[in-house]
């Protein structure tokens, strides 16, 4: 059976171990040092009691009067003990300048020499030294009696016992030890507060658990190619990664800032500044459709904003392609649906018997349709720009709107250069022809009349393709001349997929490939717009690039 390894201390548990050892420490070597020094402090304070009180007992005028009597001791060894008793010193001996004692505690030792050093004290000098004699090891003092002519005429010693000094020392020592352990318990009290706290924020993960965490985090905002953006309280980035950079098209260090000061589309920012969440918005920057989703960080309070954000750019494309080829299909259905009224009716006249009058009708609708065909070939030899004029003119005739190409159009085979893809034209010039279309739907001889050639323009330096689009409509307000080619803005009743989102993709497209786009009153009514995109080769546009 294998035993699993104990799992490492958290990162919480290891500072809390830390700090109560580093404090065990401090407080064990500040009452160590403590000991020592009020041990020695003891000392110094003993010797300085002691000195007092010998000299006190020497210059005392009954000592003088006591020495000059036949028995010292008689008067000396009753005032030696009650000075004993008042200055709270362990003995005070009295003798003679040759050592005998007059006055001793026990009585016993009065008349014997004195145990110490005594040769400083003769030569009038007063001192202090830790030494045993019979009551043990003392501190004492040492002083001269001098008479009137500084003649030694006695030597008088007080000391303390260097065990009572220790009691001192160790009833300090007492006190010391529950300051620190007081301090000690407190100090882990409040260590064990903060790192609950600490292990609260870090989820009682360990040190290499956040390592890895963060590495993981590192590796994940630049690996995803969604852009992540994380905002603060007060609507500050706070984080953002490459993706996110990179679709919004940000530059230099932009964390920190508000999203206000970013630079983005209205739309956008609003979303990015809504309270409540987001979900699946589309929102369009300059060159880019993006999908929002947007999740408050909340804890009892607004924390911050996630944002993520998705490039649906192509994504786009390809369903503005679909609905093209949809309506291509929907083309031909129809086509296919006339094109069998037709040959039924040719069948019917055969079988009438007017073979004759059968192929002059089948004649002239083949012409029909060949003029028609002739006619957009010819104006616009460009073949998918051709095919989607000629599927929007089916489309355009089912819903009672007639769609011509003006006789001015004249747009080549291999005029447009690799920078201007087909795809970018079908997306301008098929949503201006559908918007056209809805708008000119009901008008009296509903048309739509459009126009595409190259032609230099007159502010801008080489060739460039003119698309022109014009309906018999209601036409735009000139108030919403700019607003009809922000996202969201529509005049049309909201259908299941949402509305006003076509022309802004035209804006898009156009932006993108530094064209210009426009709206204004058409000549007969209702709304014209115009593109123009420049057509540059790819040399032409590097070299236009580089330039400064």
């Amino acid at each position: 059976m294998r035993i699993p390894a104990p799992r490492p201390r958290s990162l919480a548990g290891q500072l809390f171990a830390m700090q109560a050892v580093l404090i065990a420490v401090l407080v064990a070597g500040y009452a160590l040092f403590t000991y020592v020094t009020d041990g020695r402090q003891a000392e110094e304070a003993a010797g300085r009691q002691a000195t007092a009180v010998a000299r006190a007992v020497a210059d005392a005028p009954s000592v003088h009067a006591a020495i000059d009597t036949p028995n010292p001791t008689a008067e000396l060894q009753p005032y030696a003990l009650r000075v004993m008793a008042d200055t709270d010193v362990d003995f005070v001996t009295i003798m003679n300048p040759k050592g005998i004692r007059w006055t001793h505690p026990d009585k016993n030792q009065i008349g014997k020499h004195f145990l110490g050093n005594t040769e400083r004290a003769l030569k009038g000098e007063t001192f202090t030294e830790t030494y045993t004699g019979t009551l043990g090891a003392s501190v004492r003092a040492v002083t001269p009696i001098e008479d009137s002519h500084h003649h030694v005429i006695g030597m008088v010693s007080a000391g303390i016992k260097v065990e009572a000094i220790s009691k001192r020392v160790r009833g300090q020592l007492t006190a010391l030890l529950g300051v620190a352990v007081g301090a000690l318990a407190l100090g882990a009290i409040g260590t064990y507060v903060i790192n609950a706290r600490l292990r609260r924020h870090t989820h009682g993960m360990n040190a290499a658990e956040l390592s890895h965490m963060h590495d993981y985090h590192e590796a994940t905002l630049h690996a995803v190619r969604e852009g992540l953006l994380m905002l603060d309280g007060q609507y500050r980035v706070a984080l953002i990664n490459d993706g996110g950079r990179e679709l919004l098209s940000l530059t230099g260090d932009v964390v920190g800032k508000s999203v206000a000061e970013l630079g983005l589309p209205a739309p956008l920012t609003g979303a990015l500044l809504a309270s409540e969440p987001r979900v699946d918005e589309v929102h369009l920057t300059a060159d880019r459709v993006l999908v929002v989703n947007t999740s408050p960080v909340s804890g009892g309070q607004r924390r911050g904003t996630v944002v993520t954000l998705r490039d649906v750019t192509e994504l786009q494309s390809l369903m503005g392609e679909l609905d093209s080829e949809r309506g291509f299909t929907q083309a031909l259905r129809s086509q296919a649906h006339e094109a069998a009224n037709r040959l039924h009716t040719v069948v019917s006249l055969i079988e009438l018997g007017r073979a004759e009058e059968a192929v002059d009708f089948a004649t002239a609708e083949l012409e029909l349709a060949q003029a028609l065909t002739d006619q957009v070939v010819a104006a616009v030899g460009e073949p998918v720009l051709a095919a989607l004029l000629l599927g929007k003119t089916a489309q355009a005739n089912e819903r009672g709107v007639e769609l011509v190409v003006s006789e001015d159009s004249r747009l080549d085979d291999g005029l447009l250069p690799e920078s201007l893809p087909a795809r970018d034209l079908v997306t301008i010039l098929g949503n201006l022809i559908d918007n056209a279309v809805d708008a000119a739907q009901g008008s009296v001889r509903a048309r739509v009349t459009v126009t595409a050639y190259a032609e230099a323009k007159e502010d801008a330096e080489g060739d460039g393709l003119f698309l022109r689009v014009a309906d018999t409509g209601a036409g735009v307000d000139p108030a919403h001349a700019d607003l009809v080619f922000q996202r969201g803005f529509t005049t049309k009743p909201a259908g299941p997929g949402g509305r006003g989102l076509g022309l802004a993709l035209v804006r898009q497209a156009v932006q993108r490939h530094e064209g210009t786009l426009s709206v204004a009153e058409a000549d007969g009514g209702g709304a014209e717009f115009v593109v123009w995109l420049p057509l540059r080769t790819a040399e032409s546009a590097a070299v236009a690039g580089g330039a400064v």
